[in-house]
This record gives C-alpha cells, structure tokens and sequence, in this order.
C-alpha cells in the first residue's frame, strides 16, 4: 500500500494597504475678512469657533496653515466646498490639497 503524503500550504492573508493621505491647506490672503474664513472653516471642515480662529491667524500669521488631513477624494470636496462657498461671496479664499510626507 502506497504511503500518502499530505502537503500543507500556508494560507495567504491579503490586507488592503492604507489609503495616501492628503492635506489640506489653508492659503493666507489679505482680501478675505477672517470671519468669514472662521464661518468657512467651521462650514465645511466641522471646526469649532476656537480651533477655526486659531487655524484663521496661524494662517495669517504665517501665510498657510494645515486644516485637516483626509483621503485624496475627502480632501479635494472639501477644498472644493470651500473655495466654491468663498467664491459664492466672491471672496478670493484659497485651499491647496497636497499629499502628506
């Protein structure tokens, strides 16, 4: 009687890898009044009343700030939202998305 022989393959495990993540920045102009951007920041990215100030002046105080970080896909409708919003009021408020390191 011939002898059986089993062969065991170990089992393959795939995993998805992490979606790129993308900034959003917010890019410091002198035309836009900085309640609106606060009502933008607030609007669109679900800040409160003290995180959108502090993101408003460090973008003033230092010409741009990061507001979030999202998907690709998150990221530019939001950027999108609110640029659309401020251009609504014809304000000329920019976001710039850009992947993160």
């Amino acid at each position: 009687m011939p002898d059986i022989v089993t062969v065991i393959r170990p089992k393959t495990v795939t995993r998805s890898a992490r979606p790129r993540l993308y900034r959003v920045v917010l890019i410091n102009d002198d035309f836009t009044p900085r309640e609106f951007v606060c009502i933008v920041l607030k609007a669109v990215f679900r800040m409160g009343e003290a995180e959108a100030r502090r993101v408003m002046l460090t973008a003033h105080q230092k010409g741009a700030c990061v507001v979030a970080v999202f998907t690709r896909e998150v990221a530019e409708t939001r950027a999108a939202q609110a640029h659309a919003m401020a251009a609504k009021e014809g304000h000329p408020l920019t976001f710039r998305v850009e992947p993160e390191d």
